[in-house]
């Protein structure tokens, strides 16, 4: 899996973003310069949050054969204190089917086990920076 962030004005903020074979976009909020053209990188954070429970759910009941027929994730963000280090994401999960409370609550709990919440919270995340040493360009 690769990730290709490219400028596609350079003018404006916004840029694609290419993963394998799939292009999103990429740009900042009116209110700090942006056209609001896509969403922001923070958004794509929290989106993969949401993503990654709906996903496990659906893949867990498969497997169990719980009668679970979709799911709705809901997350909100409360960056109010960002800059101090608190980032706090509020998931309201939307379980659809016949299901037992047993289920239901079984359910709860795995989707605080999907692997992006687990990364989000758990994990110790290296990055490293390099400077292309590519042609030079203007």
């Amino acid at each position: 899996m690769s990730v290709t962030v490219n400028t596609v004005s350079s003018d404006g903020f916004r840029h694609s973003v290419q993963i394998d074979e799939h292009e999103l976009f990429a740009d900042v909020p009116k209110s700090v310069g942006g056209e609001g053209s896509a969403p922001e990188p923070h958004d794509y954070f929290d989106a993969a949050l949401g993503a990654c429970k709906a996903l496990t759910l659906k893949m867990y009941a498969k497997k169990k054969n719980i009668p679970l027929t979709g799911v709705t994730v809901e997350v909100k963000r409360d960056n109010s204190e960002e800059q101090k280090g608190k980032y706090a994401l509020h998931v309201k999960l939307t379980l659809k089917g016949v299901l037992t409370d047993a289920e239901r609550e079984e359910l709860h709990r795995v989707a605080d086990r999907c692997p992006v919440h687990k990364l989000m919270t758990t994990t110790e995340v290296s990055i490293e920076t390099h400077l292309s040493e590519g042609a030079f360009s203007q």
